[in-house]
Parts: structure tokens; sequence; C-alpha cells
């Protein structure tokens, strides 16, 4: 059971947003909740506040609003240690969203195009977004179209792996258009990862057969008979007569 804290805060510090708990709550009735969800009705508070002593448990208000408020018996310190727990798994779960740039000009070549088209892929497969813009120049200006068409050819190339979420538009000089993954981020992290782990069993699988070969050789090294000495006589000419 979680001790009693001050029910109001210091001068000058911020108003506490944690519910009331045991004799912190002070009203004449509360509908009380069981520790499993179950309904146990409206009862006294004495008699909640007896409830959760003989269980070592701690009546919190749930529903201060209510009338009566609803309180249900619980371990509060293991119901706040839980939620921050959530809480700090979701933000380690949550991913910042960032926005990568590929800039083409209207008359790109075929070879540049599919150079970029492949970092625009490797983007969205990351899990990034990414703002495509068409650089117009000189007469180009007069010929929106091109910008629409060449947009149009890469968001279908790499629609496997992103969707358009800002259709193209037209500001000033340049075109934009706005290319979104078709996967989350933390998804993109954890083939990634997965993918990471693969290749490092790999090279280890392969570190380990070079060792089991240099460790078979030196077995079949120990295991040949030894080479015979050469004398001063196996240099000599059996077929000379001394």
């Amino acid at each position: 059971m979680c001790p009693d804290r001050p029910r109001h805060p210091a001068i000058g510090g911020s108003i506490s947003t944690e519910p009331r708990i045991n004799e912190r709550i002070r009203v004449p009735e509360v509908r009380l909740v069981g520790p499993g969800g179950e309904q146990v009705g409206i009862v006294p508070i004495a008699q909640a506040l007896s409830l959760a002593r003989e269980r070592d448990l701690d009546l919190v208000e749930v529903a201060p609003e209510a009338r009566p408020p609803v309180c249900k018996l619980m371990d509060y310190g293991k119901f706040k240690y839980e939620a921050a727990q959530k809480a700090r798994e979701s933000r380690r779960n949550q991913s910042n969203t960032v926005i990568k740039e590929m800039k083409l000009r209207p008359k790109i070549d075929e070879h540049d195009y599919e150079t970029k088209k492949g970092h625009v892929t490797r983007f969205l497969r990351a899990g990034d977004k990414v703002k495509i813009t068409i650089m117009f120049r000189g007469r180009e200006q007069s010929r929106p179209e091109l910008g629409v068409t060449l947009l149009k050819k890469l968001s279908d190339d790499v629609a496997a792996d992103g969707f358009v979420e800002q259709v193209p538009r037209q500001e000033g000089r340049n075109m934009h258009m706005v290319l979104a993954p078709t996967r989350k981020k933390t998804e993109a992290r954890a083939d990634q990862e997965a993918l990471k782990q693969a290749k490092a069993a790999q090279r280890a699988a392969a570190a380990e057969a070079d060792r089991a070969a240099e460790a078979e050789l030196r077995e079949a090294a120990k295991a040949a008979p030894p080479k015979k000495k050469r004398g001063p006589a196996d240099n000599l000419d059996p077929d000379v007569d001394l």
C-alpha cells in the first residue's frame, strides 16, 4: 500500500494530476471496483478503506467526476511502474518523421533517373518520406506537363515501396511531390535489424567453417608419416662404382 501524500501541493508548485488514493479520498461513499474488475457496489468510504487494508492494496479514485466517485482496489505502486514502462516502450517505438529530398530535372537522362530512383526506393524502404523536386529552367517553365509526367512515372516505379502523399504542386520554378513509405519506420528498422543479424550469423558460420578446415589440415599433417632424413649417401648415383 502506498503511503499517503499531502492533499494540497506546496505553494507555488504545480497542481498534481495523480489520482487521490486511500485517506486522501474524502467523500462519504464510493462505487467500489474489485482488483479483478468485479463490481462491488456503492459502499461507505470507511468500508472501502477497510477492504483495501485487508487485501494489502490501495484504494484509488479512478473516476472522480462520477456520483458517487468510482474507486478501485489495486497495488498503486505496481500500477504506476507498469504505466511508466509502457510509456517508455511507446516512446522507444516512436520514430521522428524524416523527409528526404531528391531533385530532378524535367529532361533527366535514363541513367541518372535510374540512379535517383534507386535512392528514393532506399529511403522509402527505410521508412522515410521523400520530397521529389522538379527544377525548371528557362523555357522549361512553360511546360509543367513534363514535370507531371516525370513525377507520375517515378510514383508508378516505386509503387511497391511508397505512395503519393502530396500530389504534384507548382511553386515558382519548382514542382514538388511527397512520397510516403508503405511501411512504418519501426517495421523497416525491425527488418533492417533482422537482415543485419542474418549477415552476422553468415559471417560467423563462414569463420567457423574456416577454423574447422584449418583444424582438419593440422590433424592430417600430424597423422602423416615423418619424412626420412636424407644422408650424404642418398645424393650418390647408385650406378657408379666407388
